[in-house]
């Protein structure tokens, strides 16, 4: 997955939001002052976003030198140094906000999705991220979940087919919507959303590669597990996941892969700090 071909775009539209016509406070200071300044963090986290911090730097002033004292995916604790800058006064505080966003918002997702991770270690399941996503970050998100140690879903609409209540309802049934796909695109997964046991079981028999299992009970997880066994097929859980407790519980009941929206739509910023010296 190239989770970069998109960066100088989104790093564009980020700082044209941010600075439009100019930066009227920075323009107080010496055109000639150089400055430099250090990034820490004021709380544990780990660390992601450097691929967009450095494109941050080099669009806002190419002459600014970056000294990094981590890489993306380290573990640090409450007062780490995390990056160095040497440049000139005013083209330093005009990147330092755009910077922090990226490197913030992209270290937040990753603590989340490794503390998810760690929880469900050891069971057998995968964690996933899904595509509830911030607008126009989306592989941005997807890198820092990768980063936090799960893995990604599908990116979007075209890598995987995933059939929803509302694909079969306008296709006819289940089993209409897989022969459907699997004609069209018979290289991509093929994936099929299942609401209760009874759609499952007409659900193997279509044998997509993975069934989502929506809002399912522990109980009839368990059941699914047994009925999709050696069937070859994938078996994910959805929807309502919350809590730790939730989570291990879930992990324990033999599916392969649990997918929670939390990772990427609840944000919540590591906080750092930049000063200059």
């Amino acid at each position: 997955m190239d989770y970069f071909h998109e960066l100088t775009q989104t790093v564009n539209r980020a700082l044209d939001e941010d600075i439009r016509t100019g930066d009227v406070t920075a323009s107080l200071i010496d055109p000639g002052k150089w400055a430099h300044a250090r990034i820490i963090t004021r709380q544990p986290a780990v660390v992601c976003g450097r691929p967009w911090v450095d494109e941050v730097l080099r669009q806002v002033d190419a002459t600014i030198t970056p000294q990094w004292h981590i890489k993306d995916g380290d573990q640090v604790q409450a007062g780490a140094l995390l990056l160095e800058l040497t440049g000139k006064a005013r083209s330093l505080l005009t990147a330092e906000r755009t910077a922090l966003n990226f490197l913030q918002l992209l270290s937040g997702t990753a603590t989340r999705t490794n503390t998810y991770v760690q929880m469900i270690e050891g069971t057998g399941a995968t964690l996933l991220d899904t595509r509830k996503t911030i607008p126009g970050l989306r592989l941005a998100q997807k890198y820092a979940v990768k980063t936090g140690g799960a893995e990604n879903h599908r990116i979007g609409l075209f890598d995987a087919f995933l059939i929803k209540e509302n694909h079969i309802e306008a296709a006819g049934s289940i089993t209409a919507a897989i022969e459907t796909a699997r004609q069209l695109q018979g290289d991509l997964r093929v994936e099929v959303e299942v609401e209760s046991l009874e759609q499952l079981g007409e659900a193997v028999m279509a044998t997509p590669d993975w069934i989502m299992l929506d809002n399912f009970t522990l109980g009839d997880m368990r059941k699914a597990v047994d009925i999709a066994s050696d069937t070859g097929i994938k078996l994910e859980a959805s929807g309502g996941i919350e809590t730790s407790a939730e989570l291990k519980k879930i992990a324990s009941t033999g599916v392969d892969y649990i997918s929670i929206g939390a990772l990427t739509k609840h944000n919540e910023a590591i906080d750092l700090s930049m000063r200059l010296q």
